[in-house]
């Protein structure tokens, strides 16, 4: 399959650069896939538009301050994205798997670091960009983060270098969902998707019965990273784990009212999970789930997790694109095609796309 079909226009001006105010106002576009009817609501009527016995299942994972703008010995500047630790190989979490700007400069071996607060050494590179490096930090790697970090913004999200580093910046509640768990300090980039909430909006889902269920995954730069290979089939899927506790583990498994995903990053743990689970030794479900979503969703598959989703509009030829594409019509590839009429439909509406834009609920 041409990644190509996933690819389509966007007007810069159509990429939000601040989210609406307050969250719960932002547009949202609900379709109805039996129908093929489109309403355009606004978010804070989530409530009003769910079918009985709705259950919600969201990625609870909070973002951390993984952007570090560093100066090096010879007074450059250097910036350090951290993507995620590497437990597999040192389960104390020193050594991290990052980004850094200007890479080409950082050889295996090479050193770069805060004085007085770190100094890191560079233990492999991948062809991808990617660094390995192994981080000596008293207090620990999230430690640092939270004396000189910056909440990782897409770049598609421009701020001035004196934006950035104030003190107590808007983007360092914006950029995080409001039912966020500190102990769960895990996510590089923010489940989107649930950006929109408001704790006016999860009452009134609560008055209603709808009650919600949480997961943590990891997310990481290549959710939002573009496909390159010219064949979809080629794309290598960047892995990020998940952990879903006992409670929410028994909620999948109890039969009820539809299940809705609340982001891709959340459908994509659910469906990575329903794959495992069938041929997995943990059986109990009083065990939490502990696995890394490899699953790669596109047109025609069929979907297991879910019955309704809740996204934002994604970048042209991303993965999170070809999800919704799959989610949109399951089975078939019709699914590309209408969703690019849909969002054709958005922009010449106004809505405000990427990560602090508007919402679509499909049902």
């Amino acid at each position: 399959m041409d990644t190509a079909l996933f690819d389509y226009p966007l007007p810069q001006e159509r990429i939000a650069q601040t989210p609406a105010e307050p969250r719960d106002s932002a547009r949202l576009l609900v379709v109805n896939r039996a129908t093929h009817k489109v309403e355009h609501r606004i978010f804070r009527e989530l409530p009003e538009l769910l079918p009985p016995g709705t259950r919600l299942f969201r990625n609870h994972a909070s973002v951390f301050k993984a952007r570090l703008r560093l100066t090096r010995p010879t007074g450059g500047q250097l910036e350090c994205l951290l993507l995620h630790p590497d437990l597999a190989r040192d389960p104390h979490g020193n050594t991290w798997w990052c980004l850094l700007k200007p890479g080409k400069k950082y050889a295996v071996g090479a050193k770069f670091g805060a004085q007085d607060l770190f100094e890191a050494t560079v233990l492999e590179k991948e062809p991808d960009g990617r660094v390995l490096a192994k981080f000596d930090a008293p207090g620990g790697v999230l430690a640092v983060t939270e004396k000189i970090g910056e909440m990782p913004l897409p770049p598609y999200i421009h701020r001035n270098d004196s934006t950035a580093k104030s003190s107590t910046p808007p983007d360092n509640q914006n950029y995080q969902t409001v039912y966020a768990d500190p102990a769960k300090k895990i996510a590089a980039a923010a489940p989107t998707a649930g950006l929109h909430f408001t704790p006016a909006v999860l009452a009134a889902l609560e008055k209603k019965g709808f009650h919600s269920h949480d997961l943590a995954l990891r997310v990481g730069l290549g959710t939002f990273r573009p496909i390159t290979a010219e064949k979809l089939e080629d794309h290598v899927i960047h892995r990020e784990w998940y952990e879903i506790p006992p409670a929410t583990r028994q909620a999948l498994a109890t039969l009820g009212g539809p299940r809705l995903a609340i982001g891709t990053t959340t459908l994509r743990a659910l469906e990575d999970y329903f794959l495992k689970s069938k041929t997995s030794s943990v059986a109990d479900l009083s065990d939490p789930w502990l696995a890394e979503a490899d699953i790669f969703i596109y047109p025609p598959r069929q979907l297991a997790g879910a019955d309704l989703l809740l996204t934002n509009f994604h970048l042209p030829r991303s993965t999170l694109l070809c999800l919704v594409s799959a989610f949109l019509a399951p089975g078939s590839t019709d699914g590309i095609a209408w969703l690019k009429e849909i969002y054709a439909d958005a922009m010449a509406r106004g809505y405000r796309f990427y990560s602090y834009g508007d919402a679509m609920l499909i049902l």
